[in-house]
C-alpha cells in the first residue's frame, strides 16, 4: 500500500476550484483540514498496480459540518473527471434527502460557466450527465427493487442511519460495480437513532467503528468518526470540538452554547444535542416532553370571568370509544390579558366510564363530578354536545378560528360552519404540530403562557412523550396504551391555529418561520 500524491490532488484541487453554496454561496470552496486529510488518504492510498486501495470511504460526522457540500464536490468531481460511461448513484432514504445533494450540486454547477457547458441536467429526473463522456450522477430512494441491473461506479450513501430497511445497502453493493476496476461507495451520515440496534445504519457504524480501533483489519475499508465519546462531559467546549470538526467555520460556537443551555434544562433537548451535536447513538424516537412541575408552576393566578368577551382560538381533538373529546380555548395576549391563557374542556362515554376507572386507575369519575370531564350518554362521545358547547362558547368568548385534527371531525365542522365559526384543518403530522409545540415549549418556559388548575388537563400533559425525527420536527405521543393527551393536543391544535394570525413576543426558530410561511403567514 503506497500513497500517489497526484491521484489525491486531483479531485482535492477539482473540487476547490468550484463555488460554495448555502450560507457561503459564491465564495471559493476551501477545504477545511479534516476534508482535505479524509480526500488525500481515500484517493491517494493506492496498491501495487496503481488503483485506488479503499473501495468504501466511510465518514460520520454532525450535522452542519458541511457534510452536503462535500458530497456534492465529491460526485461532480466523479461526474467531470472519470473516464466514459461511468454510473454515480447518490442513495437516501426518501427522495428528499437524496435531493439535498442534487440541489448542492446544481448550485455549484450554475457558478462554473465551464460546468454548464459540460454537463446536461434533467432536473425532471433529478440526473446530471456529462456530455462529453456520457458519465450519469442520478438521485435514487430507498425503492429498492427497481435498482437491480444497475453497474456503478460510485455510490453515494447520504444518511444511512436513516434507511428504513437494508434492502436499497444490499443491492447497490452485492455485486454492484463487479465489472469496474476501481468502484468507490462513500458512506457519509450522522449519528442515528435506532434503540433495537438492528438497522443497516448501526450495522455498518458498527463496523466502522472496530475498523476505526484496529479491532477489524480490512484493507478496502476507510473510516473516519466524529463524535463525543459516551462518557465525556458534553458540557465541555472542547468536547464539542471534538465533536465537529467545521466548529467556528460552517457552525458558529454561540448556536451551540445557546444549544448546550437549552440541553441543561430539557431531557428532550439534551438528547437531541447529544444526537445531533455531538453525533451519539442515542435512543431518541420517544422521550418525555415537558415535567409537570413547570406545568403546575404555570398555573394562571386569574379568574375565567376575565376572558370573556375576549378573542380566542380554540383547538379540537376528536375521540370515539376510548379517547377523550376535548377542545382547548388558547387566548392570545390582547387588552386586558398580558399573557397567552388556556381553558379547557373535555368529554367522555357515560357507558364505559366506570368499566375504564376501574382498569386504568384514572378518576375519570371523580373528574366527571367536579365538571372538569362531561359524560356523554352511550358508548361513544355524543358530538352534539360538543357542538352545542362550542356554540354557546362562541357567545361567550370572541372566536377568531377553531383549528381540528381532520379525523372523523367534517361532519360536526360542516354543522359549526353554518353557524358562522371559521374552521381550519390541522394535520396531525410533525410539519404541522412540531412548530406549534416549540411555540408552547418556549412559552411556557418563559412564563409567557398560563392556564387553569384543571386536573385532567394535567394528566394529559404529563402523558405526553415526544417523537423525533432527524430534522429536530417533533410530535406527541403516547407514554402508555391507556394514558391519554388529547387536551395537550387540542392545546397544540389550538396553538397552529393561532400561529396562522398572531404573532408570538419571541424569535421563531427555522422551522417555525417556514411552517408561518408555508401557511401564508409571516
Amino acid at each position: 500500500m503506497v500513497h500517489d500524491k497526484s491521484r489525491a490532488l486531483e479531485p482535492i484541487e477539482f473540487i476547490q476550484m468550484l463555488k460554495a453554496v448555502d450560507d457561503f454561496y459564491g465564495q471559493p470552496f476551501i477545504l477545511l483540514d479534516w476534508q482535505y486529510n479524509i480526500l488525500w488518504d481515500v484517493y491517494g492510498t493506492v496498491k501495487e498496480n496503481g488503483l485506488r486501495q479503499y473501495r468504501y470511504a466511510y465518514l460520520e460526522v454532525p450535522k452542519k459540518n458541511g457534510k452536503t457540500s462535500l458530497i456534492a464536490g465529491i460526485a461532480l468531481y466523479h461526474l467531470v473527471c472519470d473516464g466514459p460511461g461511468g454510473q454515480i448513484y447518490c442513495c437516501a432514504a426518501d427522495k428528499i434527502q437524496a435531493g439535498l445533494v442534487y440541489k448542492a450540486a446544481l448550485g455549484m454547477i450554475e457558478q462554473e460557466p465551464e460546468l454548464e457547458a459540460t454537463l446536461k441536467v434533467v432536473d425532471s429526473k433529478k440526473e446530471i450527465t456529462n456530455k462529453y463522456t456520457g458519465t450519469i450522477l442520478k438521485v435514487l430512494s430507498a425503492e429498492a427493487y427497481t435498482k437491480h441491473g444497475l453497474n456503478p461506479t460510485v455510490v453515494i450513501f447520504d444518511e444511512l442511519h436513516a434507511q428504513p430497511n437494508r434492502d436499497l445497502w444490499d443491492v447497490m453493493t452485492f455485486g454492484a460495480g463487479a465489472a469496474r476496476k476501481e468502484p468507490l461507495w462513500w458512506v457519509i451520515t450522522t449519528a442515528g437513532d435506532d434503540p433495537d440496534r438492528k438497522s443497516i445504519g448501526w450495522e455498518i457504524h458498527e463496523q466502522a467503528t472496530k475498523i476505526v480501533a484496529g479491532e477489524i483489519v480490512d484493507s478496502t475499508w476507510y473510516a473516519k468518526i466524529y463524535g463525543a465519546p459516551e462518557d465525556a462531559d458534553i458540557w465541555d467546549e472542547n468536547t464539542w470540538y471534538t465533536a465537529n470538526p467545521s466548529l467556528g467555520h460552517t457552525i458558529n460556537i454561540e448556536t451551540v452554547r445557546q444549544e448546550a443551555v437549552a440541553a441543561r434544562n430539557s431531557e428532550a433537548a439534551e438528547k437531541l444535542f447529544r444526537w445531533l451535536r455531538l453525533n451519539q447513538w442515542v435512543s431518541i424516537k420517544r422521550h418525555g416532553w415537558l415535567p409537570l412541575t413547570l406545568w403546575d408552576a404555570t398555573t394562571g393566578k386569574w379568574d375565567l370571568s376575565e376572558l370573556t368577551g375576549k378573542k380566542c382560538y380554540p383547538g379540537m381533538d376528536l375521540s370515539s370509544t376510548t379517547d377523550i373529546t376535548a377542545v382547548c380555548y388558547l387566548f392570545p395576549p390582547q387588552e386586558g390579558i398580558p399573557d397567552w391563557r388556556a381553558i379547557f374542556e373535555a368529554w367522555i362515554p357515560e357507558d364505559n366510564m366506570k368499566e375504564r376507572t376501574q382498569r386504568d386507575h384514572v378518576p375519570y369519575d371523580q373528574w366527571v363530578n367536579a365538571k372538569f370531564l362531561y359524560a356523554t350518554p352511550g358508548n361513544v362521545v355524543d358530538y352534539n354536545f360538543v357542538e352545542a358547547r362550542i356554540l354557546a362558547a362562541n357567545q361567550q368568548y370572541d372566536i377568531q378560528m377553531l383549528g381540528t385534527d381532520p379525523w372523523n371531525s367534517r361532519m360536526l365542522t360542516q354543522r359549526l360552519m353554518k353557524e358562522e365559526i371559521n374552521v381550519v384543518e390541522i394535520p396531525q403530522n410533525m410539519k404541522h404540530m412540531s412548530p406549534s409545540m416549540k411555540t408552547i415549549e418556549r412559552l411556557i418556559k418563559s412564563g409567557g403562557l398560563t392556564h387553569e388548575k384543571n386536573p385532567v388537563a394535567r394528566w394529559c400533559w404529563g402523558n405526553v412523550v415526544v417523537a423525533v425525527d432527524g430534522n429536530e420536527n417533533i410530535k406527541p405521543m403516547k407514554n402508555l396504551s391507556r394514558d391519554r393527551i388529547d387536551l395537550t393536543v387540542a392545546m397544540i391544535n389550538a396553538m397552529a391555529t393561532a400561529m396562522l394570525f398572531e404573532s408570538v413576543e419571541f424569535d421563531v426558530d427555522k422551522s417555525t418561520e417556514d411552517y408561518l410561511k408555508m401557511m401564508g403567514w409571516s
